[in-house]
């Protein structure tokens, strides 16, 4: 009997791999390691590093959990701060960023504020003035044009929307992506809740008590909160930007509470003209005059200024209606905002880890302005016009106050009235020098496309 045929060596036993790919070979030795352990192979290790590192922009959105937010974010800062910083321009040092969220976060006492420039590619550009308002938490408003400048402009007030409950952690955040844009810290620093008008003249303004020497003395969280539900604030911003003694004013009318409530499904309401049939809960008839609007406590206002008066009274009155009459006259697409959105958030109005403690309501629309007076303006008449001009002095205080900044860790000039937000093409972080486009550039997002028609209010 013949013997089989040894196997050619041109001959391939599995006919489907290709002679080449015989003369591959495995290296089980492995990357050489120093004395120390270590691997000598540095590019595969930096690359490992960078893996185990979380990006800023999904730490921002909740993708990603970290244990330090503080370290995370003040490492990430420090790396892009750029070199050299701008000149003429305000700056806080990152010892200064991080001592000052150290002194706020987790503080019962404490008032961190911050103002975020975000160039969002649907929203557009705005700003984001956020309060803190308890010891994880901050309150959020957006405000299309940012921060009013000129005490003599034409458009003096903006409108501020109520946003989501934030954690406080996110006052840290310089981040980018292509889905929500660029953000960057345009100021920081702390805030100062001031006596309305109608009660400056109070010893006590903030005191629900006859026994005001034995109260102790309202934390600036407990101010803001009692202000927030007056529907009337007078706030300060102690900022590295913003100009000394700058102090807002924030008013919320009824209707637009009214509004917002129904609009979010957060008891939900509807007017109705004085005089009108009545059914149901909330109304005045056959309970007393004046019954009707004393029972929706949530739309109550503190006493103030005629102006703010009249803005405020209105002859309607508010009568429950359930969600579901609101909910009919929705479009397509917020109904289907409303159910990709997370239930729980919607409901509460709070990003998971922040919590409502000051019982905020999304979308509800407050219009923002100037305190003139407050700022240190005052009334004259120039040419038959009136227009309002600093008091004399103003100089002087602005020297006295370089001396604190320098040991408070800021630098540079900060700004000085009147000043005008110019936006994302011209705005700078405090914190990094950076412009919307570098911080686009430093979280590697190439193919993010803004909203274009924002224009700087500049009369």
């Amino acid at each position: 009997m013949a013997t089989k045929r040894r196997l050619s060596p041109q001959l391939v036993g599995n006919p489907f791999i290709k002679k080449r790919n015989l003369e591959w070979t495995l290296d089980t030795s492995g990357p050489t390691r120093g004395s120390d352990g270590s691997s000598s192979d540095e590019p595969a290790d930096q690359d490992s590093e960078l893996d185990n590192v979380p990006g800023a922009s999904a730490v921002e959105a909740g993708k990603a959990k970290i244990e330090d937010h503080l370290d995370y974010f003040s490492e990430l800062l420090r790396k892009t701060t750029l070199s050299p910083f701008p000149q003429d321009m305000p700056r806080l040092s990152i010892e200064a960023y991080r001592r000052l969220y150290k002194e706020n976060s987790g503080n019962p006492r404490g008032a961190h504020f911050i103002v975020h420039q975000h160039d969002h590619p649907i929203a557009g550009t705005h700003y984001d003035l956020r309060l803190q308002i308890n010891e994880t938490s901050s309150a959020s408003w957006a405000i299309m044009y940012g921060l009013p400048g000129d005490p003599n402009s034409q458009r003096l007030n903006r409108n501020a929307t109520e946003t989501r409950i934030h954690c406080l952690w996110n006052h840290l955040i310089e981040t980018a992506s292509s889905s929500t844009g660029s953000l960057l810290i345009w100021d920081t620093g702390t805030y100062t809740v001031l006596p309305s008008r109608g009660r400056r003249n109070q010893t006590n303004p903030y005191s629900s008590s006859s026994e005001d020497d034995a109260e102790p003395e309202l934390t600036e969280q407990q101010k803001l909160h009692r202000a927030f539900q007056a529907r009337k604030i007078r706030i300060r911003l102690n900022g590295t930007r913003l100009p000394h003694n700058y102090v807002l004013n924030l008013r919320l009318t009824k209707d637009e509470d009214a509004a917002g409530r129904a609009k979010s499904g957060r008891a939900p309401t509807r007017r109705r003209r004085r005089g009108g049939s009545v059914r149901g809960r909330g109304t005045a008839r056959g309970r007393g005059k004046g019954r009707g609007k004393a029972d929706a406590p949530e739309t109550s206002s503190d006493s103030g200024s005629d102006a703010d008066r009249n803005a405020l009274d209105d002859d309607s009155e508010i009568v429950r209606t359930a969600p579901e009459d609101d909910a009919e006259g929705i479009s397509q697409m917020e109904r289907e905002i409303r159910e990709l959105e997370d239930e729980t958030v919607r409901r509460e109005n709070a990003y998971p880890g922040a919590t409502n403690s000051i019982e905020s309501v999304h979308q509800r629309r407050w219009y923002l302005s100037l305190d003139r007076e407050a700022c240190g303006f005052v009334k004259r008449r120039r040419a038959g016009l009136v227009v309002w001009e600093l008091e004399g002095g103003s100089g002087a205080q602005e020297g006295e106050n370089r001396g604190e900044e320098k040991d408070k860790g800021c630098e540079g000039n900060r700004l000085t009235f009147p000043f005008y937000v110019r936006g994302a093409p011209v705005e700078r972080s405090v914190v990094t020098g950076r412009t919307g486009a570098e911080v686009l550039r430093d979280e590697g997002v190439e193919d993010f496309v803004g909203r274009k028609g924002w224009q700087p209010v500049l009369n």
